[in-house]
């Protein structure tokens, strides 16, 4: 369909706000795009706007209606400039090309100069894995005598078992967990839900949470009324924020590298998988990656390990 027609199905009027209200105006517009007609998750919807506050500040006033593709590489210039990772860069020329786009739409423009940004050539960095050892140290670092003990045992089991993202545990709901056909059921990006098998440790530890800790934590209220699995002292849902710290807090306690994120339990899930002889596109699906490309950076952490092993014991390495 020509973008002329679609203009016509729009129903916001392309009018332009002031020089001072330009870019504020049309990132809101986006956001509201992205998340009612583009349906993309809210981590994602928020990384594009964040990508766009960027835009605005090296606009400076200026209107995006005007922008070329030579303006455009010096924005991408700009963000090399505040030394911003590949990854990221990438994203923000993926969150460029979707706003031009949307800005056709609206007849705001007749040209995507974003389609014409070369994407950045991205190294491919092998993820931070911990060692079985380790995820072992790992996993008994909450101790029986902390008050909320229980929970955290339940979430690093819950994370370790399933590679979820820390955003999908976080908002599981009683009705996600079918432990006694032992798996879970996982929101991930897109609104895509997934079952990911549940390992009989993490559902000991679950069940142990939910039948001693989580009744005490929801203060006698419903599941319609706190639905999460995972509440917090307040009995409010436990944000993502705060399973961050309580990793590298049982991190720290263990003797393990404190970088260590909730994205490296996922890249160790899978790591592990793979080592034991799990298929690729099993754990793809585990994972619940779009492309079968994403998964196997997980076989060059495998490769890097047989070269370590090779090179510590192979007389001739």
């Amino acid at each position: 369909m020509a973008v002329s027609k679609l203009k016509k199905l729009r129903t916001v009027a392309a009018v332009d706000p002031t020089p001072q209200e330009t870019m504020s105006g049309w990132i809101e517009r986006y956001t509201n795009y992205l998340r009612s007609e583009c349906h993309l998750a809210d981590n994602t919807v928020q990384a594009y706007t964040r990508d766009l506050v960027h835009m605005k500040e090296w606009l400076a006033g200026r209107s995006p209606t005007t922008m070329t593709i030579r303006d455009l590489s010096v924005f991408i210039s700009f963000l090399k400039d505040r030394k911003l990772a590949p990854s990221s860069i990438s994203r923000h020329v993926v969150a460029v090309r979707m706003f031009y786009k949307f800005l056709q739409l609206e007849g705001a423009v007749t040209d995507n100069p974003g389609e014409l940004l070369a994407t950045q050539k991205m190294w491919q960095r092998i993820p931070k894995v911990l060692t079985t050892g380790a995820i072992d140290r790992f996993l008994c670092a909450p101790k029986k005598w902390e008050p909320l003990s229980l929970r955290d045992r339940a979430i690093l089991e819950l994370m370790y078992a399933t590679g979820c993202r820390v955003s999908e545990v976080s908002n599981m709901t009683l009705n996600n967990l079918r432990m006694d056909e032992s798996y879970c059921l996982a929101d991930g990006k897109g609104s895509k839900q997934r079952v990911v098998p549940l390992g009989q440790r993490a559902i000991e530890a679950l069940r142990a949470y939910l039948t001693e800790l989580r009744p005490q934590l929801a203060r006698g209220k419903d599941s319609l009324a706190v639905p999460w699995v995972l509440l917090s002292r307040s009995g409010k849902r436990l944000r993502r924020e705060a399973i961050w710290e309580l990793i590298k807090r049982y991190a720290l306690r263990a003797g393990i590298d404190p970088n260590v994120s909730p994205h490296t339990l996922r890249h160790s899930f899978a790591t592990h998988l793979l080592a034991g002889g799990a298929d690729l596109r099993l754990i793809q699906e585990m994972l619940g990656h779009a492309s079968i490309a994403t998964t196997q950076i997980y076989t060059q952490v495998d490769n890097s390990r047989l070269k370590k092993i090779h090179s510590q014991y192979h007389p001739r390495a």
